[in-house]
């Protein structure tokens, strides 16, 4: 195949890289995922000069062969795993090993032509981890306040050191957010955008910021399916099957999830589109949902207009 159409399939786990120049490479090479391991690659893929590697996003583990790519000028397109289960299975393909998924991969990349993914900055790079971090804490923190009431009492102290620890540790990198966002001023625009709708927090405007910069940037379509918020049909002949969203940006949702929620009471848009839905005899749930979709695509249109929320007219403050 002629370079200009090549499509490599990277298949990433944590010790090892399988490479499929191409859907019909039968024999993909297994190389061992180290610093030298990815620099060797990377230099012959650049003397290949492919028209796109694909990669599956596994978690951050795909993460510095990315980023070494990308910095080489290579064209790269990270997928969402669901996508690429979805076409494996659309192509009759059940089975699931390494280098049959690079295949998958590389197959994936010539039949659906994915948009590049952007080189990321240094600060930006640093900016997620930071927020990564931040939920990593939180995490922890949860976990630790469920097993506190279980706990011997002996033994409780121990965990209470360890969650204030946490606690402080959580508010630290917390101030490290806020001022890497007042140092950044594009980031301190979109920020206060984002914080002036009714509902919406530090905490969200900040994932947002570092896990959907694409937010703005893309229709309301885009962005919903984007994050993993657009329903799809489950229809079939005479069956109309209930819709689902799947896929998409997990960490994403669950912000969104809270800052839906909190808009349910707080924001006067959402919280009468949400009560409009309930009446209707939608399911809470599904309802939520749809709040969550709602306020994703109006902090989206608000992100691309640069303009901060604004309370309809025919809602008062109380």
């Amino acid at each position: 195949m002629n370079s200009d159409n090549l499509v490599i399939g990277i298949d990433v786990s944590k010790k090892y890289l399988d490479i499929a120049f191409g859907p019909q490479d039968k024999t993909p090479e297994h190389l061992e995922y180290t610093e030298q391991g990815v620099a060797d690659l990377v230099t012959r893929l650049r003397q290949t000069q492919p028209a796109m590697i694909v990669l599956e996003s596994t978690g951050g583990l795909e993460k510095p062969l990315m980023i070494a790519l990308l910095q080489a000028g290579l064209p790269v397109a990270r997928i969402q795993p669901q996508r690429i289960r979805y076409f494996a299975k659309s192509l009759g393909l059940l089975a699931k090993t390494d280098q049959l998924d690079a295949r998958v991969l590389a197959h994936y990349g010539e039949a659906a032509h994915p948009k590049p993914t952007p080189l990321p900055t240094e600060r930006q790079q640093w900016f997620a981890g930071l927020v990564a971090r931040r939920t990593q804490l939180i995490e922890m923190r949860v976990s630790e306040q469920n097993r506190l009431p279980t706990t011997p009492k002996p033994l409780q102290s121990s965990i209470q050191e360890h969650l204030d620890y946490l606690q402080a540790e959580i508010a630290r990198i917390e101030k490290e957010i806020d001022d890497f966002i007042d140092q950044t001023p594009e980031m301190q625009e979109k920020r206060d955008i984002i914080k002036s709708v009714p509902g919406v927090g530090n905490v969200t405007a900040s994932v947002l910021l570092a896990r959907l910069p694409e937010l703005g940037h893309l229709n309301r379509k885009q962005i919903a399916a984007l994050v993993g918020l657009a329903p799809f049909n489950k229809d079939s002949g005479g069956r109309k099957g209930k819709r689902a969203i799947y896929g998409g940006r997990a960490d994403v949702r669950s912000v969104l999830y809270m800052a839906a929620l909190s808009a349910t009471r707080f924001n006067p848009v959402i919280k009468s589109f949400y009560q409009r839905l309930v009446e209707a005899g939608k399911h809470h749930k599904v309802a939520l949902v749809a709040a969550m979709r709602k306020l994703l695509t109006i902090l989206n249109a608000m992100l691309r207009n640069k303009q901060p929320w604004t309370p309809p007219a025919h809602h008062t403050s109380p």
